[in-house]
C-alpha cells in the first residue's frame, strides 16, 4: 500500500511513550563555522581615502556565540526599546541554544569591541555593562509549534515581523515560509502570509504600515537552486490584508518611502543579477501595471540584497560578486554618479559578507560574516519537539551507531573520507582508515566490526567503488575486502543476525540492490534484490530483519527524484513508504532501534529562505524527518535552509548536550553559490564597472 507524504502529515503523540534514542546527523559545512553581525560608517566608504586603515571602526556588534545573522537596526521612532544614543540597536536571527530565535541586542557604541567580545548573555541586562540582549519570542522546544527556522526580522512598535517555517503548507514541496506578527509583550502571534502561500524575505516600510515580501505563491518548489523567480507582494503589516502583487520577477525587497522600494532579480537577458527600482503610484489603482520598474545597478557584476534607509535618495548599500573574485563583499553604490565604493573588501578581502542592512539614520552599515568555530563542535545538540529523541549534529558525515550506541563512526568529510570511530561522548577518537570512502554500518554481532564503500562518492555505474570491512578493535586496523570488480557497490547494511550484507551495486549497469555473505562477501554467496532501469540506493535492514528500506528514483529513473521504498529481503513486498511530492526526494532512510519507525532526509518542506542570501550549499534544501514504518505520522525535525542529510538513529540517549573537539583544522572554508561564478553575457569589460573600486 502506497502513503503520500502529502496526505499523512500530522503532528499528533504517540499512543505510547517511545524509547529515549539519539538522531545524529549531518549538514554540509555547518559545523565549521558560525557568524557575527558587524558595522561600518557608512561615511567610510564615503571617503575617497577609505582603506583598510579604517579597520578600527568596524565594530562585532553580536556576542561571537553560535550564528548570527540577517540583522535590522530598528527605527527609535518604531521600537518599544528605549536607548541612550551611545548604543547601536540590533533585531538579528540567531542559533544559540540548539534553536532558531530572534534577540534584540544594544551595544556601546565607543569602538571597543572588548564589549561584544565571547560572552554568552541571555537575559535582560544593565545598559552599563555594555551590552542588553533579549530574546524576543518564547520558544518551547515541547511546542511543535514555535520549533522553526526564523528569518529576516524588523522590529516596529510592540510587534516583531518575521519568517517562521512553524506550519506546514500541506502540500509536497511547497515551502513552510511564511510572515507572521509577533506582539513581544503578550507573545501573540499572526499569520501574515495567506494560506497556501510562501513568503520569503519581509521588509517593512519606514511608516510601519506596509511590509513587501518575496513570494512563490501557491506553486510548489520546482527544485531550482539558483532562483525562485519569487514575485514582490505588498500587504498591510498589521494584519496581512489589502495584499496586492506589485513585481513580477523579484526579490528581497527594501523600502526608501512608503511608495519606493528597491529589489534584486537576475536578468533574463543578459544573466547578471541587479538591483531595481520599484516605484508604487500615488494614487489609484496598485498592481504590476502601474509600477514603474527600472534597472539601477549596471551590468557587469552581480549585484544583490540591497539594503537603504528612509527618503535616501544619495545612495544603496549592496552585495556583490564581481569577476575574478572568489569572495562577495558589501559595496555602496552611488545613485547619482552610478559608482560603487568598497566598504568591506580593504578590510577583509577574502571572506564572505553577506545581507547588508542600513541603520534609520543613514550613517551605519551591518553585514554578518564567517569567524569560524571555535572550538568545533563535534556534536551539536539541537532542541526539537520530540522529547524522546536527542537530536545532534556531527562534523562530519554518514555516521552510524555501534549495536549498544556507546560509540559513532562517521566520515570526516565528503572530500577527505576518512574514517572515525568516537565514544558518544567525544573521547577516544580513532582514525580508523585513510582515503576516500563514504557511508558507515556497523555489524550487530561481530564486535567492532565497521563497513564502508571505499571510492568517490556521487558516481557512475563502473566507478571503481568496493566495500570492506575494518576491524577498529585491532591495533594493524585489519580489513577485509568483500566485493570485487568496483562497479560501485556502496550502501552496506548488515542483518540483524550478522549472517548478510545488502548493498546497492552498478555491476548490471544500473544500480540496484544485492544480498551477500557478510563475512566472505559475494566470494561466499550473492543474489539480486531488485532489478531495474533505475537507481536503488541507501539500504537499511531493519532490526527484525523483516524488511529492507531503500531510495529509488524508480518512478521516473534519472530524473533526479527519489522516494522511500521497503522490500522484503526475499525480494517480496515492495512498497513505497514516502513521497515528497512530484519529482521530490526522499533518501537515507534508517530504522528505529525498535524497529517501528524510520529517520530519512526530504525536500517535502522545500526552501525556506531565498537561496541567494545564504551561504553555499549544493543544495538549499533537506530537513531532516521521522515517520512510522508504513509512512504513516510524519514529523519534521530540522528547520533551516542548509542541506541536512545521512541521519542515524541509535539506541541510546545522549545527554542533549553540545560535544567539543580539539581541531587545527581551517574554519570558515565554504564556497559561494557555484551558480554566481558565472559570468552573465557581456562580460568583456566587466572590470571597468565601478571606477571607484
Amino acid at each position: 500500500m502506497m502513503f503520500l507524504l502529502l496526505f499523512f502529515i500530522n503532528f499528533s503523540s504517540s499512543s505510547s511513550p517511545a524509547p529515549k534514542t539519539s538522531i545524529v546527523f549531518t549538514t554540509l559545512g555547518r559545523s565549521r563555522y558560525q557568524f557575527d553581525i558587524y558595522t561600518l560608517p557608512i561615511s567610510a566608504a564615503q571617503s575617497s581615502s577609505y582603506n583598510s586603515n579604517h579597520h578600527h571602526q568596524e565594530l562585532k556588534i553580536t556576542d561571537g556565540v553560535s550564528v548570527n545573522f540577517n540583522g535590522h537596526f530598528p527605527s527609535n521612532s518604531t521600537s518599544i526599546f528605549a536607548a541612550p544614543s551611545s548604543t547601536i540597536q540590533l533585531v538579528y536571527i540567531t542559533e544559540r541554544n540548539g534553536v532558531s530565535n530572534i534577540y534584540f541586542d544594544s551595544v556601546k557604541n565607543n569602538l571597543d569591541n572588548s564589549l561584544s567580545g565571547p560572552k554568552s548573555r541571555s537575559a535582560l541586562e544593565l545598559w552599563d555593562t555594555g551590552r542588553v540582549q533579549i530574546p524576543l519570542l518564547r520558544v518551547d522546544p515541547r511546542n511543535q509549534g514555535r520549533v522553526s527556522m526564523k528569518d529576516r526580522p524588523s522590529l516596529v512598535g510592540e510587534h516583531v515581523i518575521y519568517v517562521s517555517t512553524h506550519e506546514n503548507s500541506g502540500a509536497g514541496r511547497a515551502s513552510w515560509a511564511a510572515v507572521y506578527s509577533t506582539n513581544i509583550a503578550t507573545g501573540s502571534t499572526r499569520r501574515l502570509t495567506p494560506r497556501g502561500v510562501s513568503d520569503f524575505s519581509p521588509a517593512v516600510s519606514p511608516s510601519g504600515v506596509f511590509t513587501a515580501v518575496a513570494s512563490y505563491g501557491g506553486k510548489g518548489w520546482d527544485g531550482d537552486v539558483e532562483e525562485l523567480r519569487t514575485d514582490i507582494y505588498v500587504f498591510l503589516s498589521r494584519d496581512g490584508s489589502e495584499r496586492v502583487k506589485v513585481v513580477e520577477h523579484g526579490g528581497w525587497p527594501c523600502w526608501v518611502d512608503d511608495r519606493t522600494f528597491y529589489f534584486h532579480r537576475k536578468d533574463d537577458v543578459d544573466g547578471w543579477w541587479s538591483v531595481y527600482k520599484g516605484i508604487l503610484p500615488r494614487v489609484g489603482r496598485v498592481n504590476t501595471e502601474f509600477v514603474v520598474v527600472e534597472r539601477v545597478t549596471p551590468p557587469g557584476l552581480h549585484v544583490f540584497t540591497p539594503a537603504t534607509s528612509p527618503n535616501n535618495d544619495e545612495f544603496i548599500v549592496v552585495a556583490t560578486r564581481r569577476p575574478g573574485s572568489d569572495y562577495r563583499q558589501i559595496e555602496l553604490f552611488d545613485l547619482k554618479n552610478k559608482e560603487f565604493r568598497q566598504v568591506t573588501r580593504p578590510i577583509s578581502p577574502r571572506t564572505h559578507h553577506f545581507n547588508p542592512f542600513v541603520s534609520p539614520d543613514g550613517s551605519r552599515v551591518g553585514y554578518h560574516k564567517c569567524q569560524g568555530r571555535d572550538p568545533i563542535l563535534l556534536l551539536e545538540n539541537l532542541a526539537n519537539a520530540e522529547p524522546e529523541i536527542s537530536l545532534f549534529r556531527i562534523d562530519g558525515s554518514f555516521p552510524s551507531f555501534s549495536p549498544t550506541g556507546d560509540r559513532i563512526a562517521y566520515l570526516e568529510n565528503l572530500d577527505s573520507g576518512f574514517l572515525y570511530v568516537v565514544d558518544h561522548d567525544g573521547s577516544n577518537k580513532k582514525l580508523v582508515h585513510k582515503g576516500a570512502a563514504f557511508t558507515t554500518a556497523w555489524d550487530p554481532i561481530r564486535k567492532g566490526v565497521v563497513y564502508t564503500s571505499v571510492g568517490p562518492n556521487f558516481a557512475s555505474e563502473r566507478t571503481k567503488v568496493d566495500i570492506i570491512s575494518i576491524d577498529v578493535e585491532d591495533q594493524e586496523l585489519s580489513y577485509k575486502k568483500l566485493t570485487y570488480g568496483g562497479e560501485n557497490n556502496a550502501f552496506p547494511s548488515p542483518s540483524p543476525d550478522g549472517k548478510w550484507i545488502v548493498f546497492r551495486s552498478g555491476r548490471s549497469g544500473h544500480k540496484n540492490l544485492y544480498i551477500m555473505d557478510a563475512e566472505k562477501g559475494e566470494m561466499g554467496s550473492i543474489q539480486r534484490l531488485t532489478k531495474g532501469p533505475w537507481s536503488d540506493t541507501m539500504c537499511n535492514w531493519s532490526p527484525d530483519g523483516e524488511w529492507i528500506a531503500f531510495a529509488s528514483d524508480r518512478d521516473n529513473p534519472g530524473g533526479g527524484s527519489f522516494q522511500v521504498f521497503m522490500i522484503r529481503p526475499n525480494g517480496t513486498g515492495l512498497h513505497k513508504v514516502i513521497q515528497s511530492g512530484s519529482g521530490g526526494r526522499a533518501n537515507h532512510p534508517w530504522f528505529s532501534p525498535d524497529g517501528k519507525r524510520i529517520v530519512f532526509t526530504s525536500d517535502y518542506a522545500g526552501v525556506s529562505a531565498e537561496p541567494i542570501s545564504n551561504p553555499h550549499h549544493y543544495q538549499p534544501y533537506g530537513e531532516i524527518f521521522i515517520a512510522n514504518v508504513d509512512g504513516s505520522d510524519i514529523r519534521r525535525l530540522t528547520h533551516n535552509s542548509y542541506e541536512d542529510g545521512t541521519p542515524t538513529w541509535g539506541p541510546m540517549f545522549i545527554s542533549p548536550e553540545n560535544i567539543a573537539q580539539p581541531t587545527i583544522q581551517p574554519k570558515c572554508m565554504f564556497d559561494d553559490c557555484h551558480w554566481l561564478n558565472i559570468l552573465g553575457v557581456n562580460s568583456v569589460n566587466a572590470s571597468s564597472i565601478g571606477a571607484q573600486c
